[in-house]
């Protein structure tokens, strides 16, 4: 059960299982489900988003990270000076405010004032959109 719970974290591994132990147990002995949960919960980070550009692009590693990096760099900071980024096929990114308002407290049921803010948006362009479905 340790293995379980430190791959998939022990709070949303317990929210996947219902927390009854007669389903860790199952999970746990049956290796082909529990292989099958932990490939439906992927995740692609930024190391293997790194691995992936260096082998479509036949570059290295190294040189995959520093592009990932530069371009990453590139979007925070135009998107710092209120830019709106059109990469046409992939998505738009843009920031967008939302204004102050009225909220409730939902421990104590008092009103309280939420700050206004400023949000990244993503919308998807048309071919990912397709390339997805």
């Amino acid at each position: 059960m340790f293995f379980a719970k430190k791959l998939c974290g022990k709070d949303f591994f317990r929210y996947i299982c219902g927390r009854k132990e007669a389903i860790y147990s199952y999970l746990l002995s049956n290796n082909d489900i529990f292989k099958t949960l932990l490939k439906t919960l992927s995740i692609m980070n930024k190391t293997d988003l790194t691995n992936a550009i260096a082998a479509k692009a036949g570059l290295t590693k190294a040189d995959a990270k520093k592009a990932l990096d530069a371009t990453i760099d590139a979007i925070s900071e135009a998107l710092k000076a209120g830019d709106k980024i059109a990469l046409i096929g992939f998505g738009t990114f843009a920031v967008a405010e939302r204004p102050a308002r009225q909220g409730v407290n939902p421990q104590t049921g008092q009103a309280i004032q939420i700050a206004a803010k400023k949000l990244v948006k993503f919308k998807a362009g048309a071919e990912l959109d397709a390339s997805v479905q």
